[in-house]
């Protein structure tokens, strides 16, 4: 069954709209404060489709994290009890504690290991609002961390995304049904 190609091609029309800074900026914002969608589904086919701006896109993406990161910050400085039944609710609330913990021993190298690894960020700018963590440094890491995933992100793909562009067509597919059933894995084991 033909659907992640499908969805590929979407993306990338998406990416050419006239709005997706706009849409980036929203998504970015979102995802480090409770959406569960990483903005790189959507800055890898707008620097595609538009390499000459793929780092003007990473600023976007910078940015609007960094800002949602602070929201999620204040999430967990102001509302931690009233989001920690959602937490126990996904299945969070070991990694939420493990993630305390990490906070306690490292301290603000956590935000920056976050922003720039595929982890749930969220979890990580909402624990550093609830642990009480300095916000000029967590503005820092965050800056930091992000910044570096999203402008190698967008590097990437300007250098070498359309060169490869054919290849990630013709395999589109199997690494979309890949990680399907990698997520279905995670499910089941976890």
């Amino acid at each position: 069954m033909r659907l992640f190609g499908s969805l590929y091609d979407l993306a990338l029309r998406w990416a050419g709209h006239a709005k997706a800074p706009w849409y980036l900026a929203g998504l970015s914002f979102t995802e480090s404060s409770f959406f569960p969608i990483p903005p790189d589904v959507m800055l890898m086919p707008m620097s595609l489709a538009k390499p000459n701006q793929a780092m003007y896109f990473a600023w976007i993406a910078t940015l609007f994290s960094t800002l949602g990161g602070i929201l999620g910050y204040l999430i967990g400085m102001w509302l931690l009890d009233g989001v920690m039944p959602l937490i126990q609710s996904a299945g969070y609330l070991t990694k939420y504690e493990q993630i305390v913990a990490f906070f306690e021993h490292y301290g603000v190298w956590v935000v920056f290991v976050a922003g720039f690894s595929p982890l749930p960020y969220k979890m990580f700018t909402i624990a550093a609002g609830a642990t009480g963590m300095a916000l000029l440094p967590f503005i820092m890491a965050s800056l930091v961390g992000r910044g570096a995933r999203f402008f190698l992100v967008a590097w990437l793909m300007r250098w070498g995304g359309v060169r490869y562009e054919a290849h990630i067509r013709r395999w589109v597919e199997w690494i979309g049904w890949g990680v399907v059933a990698l997520l279905a894995v995670y499910l089941v084991v976890r």
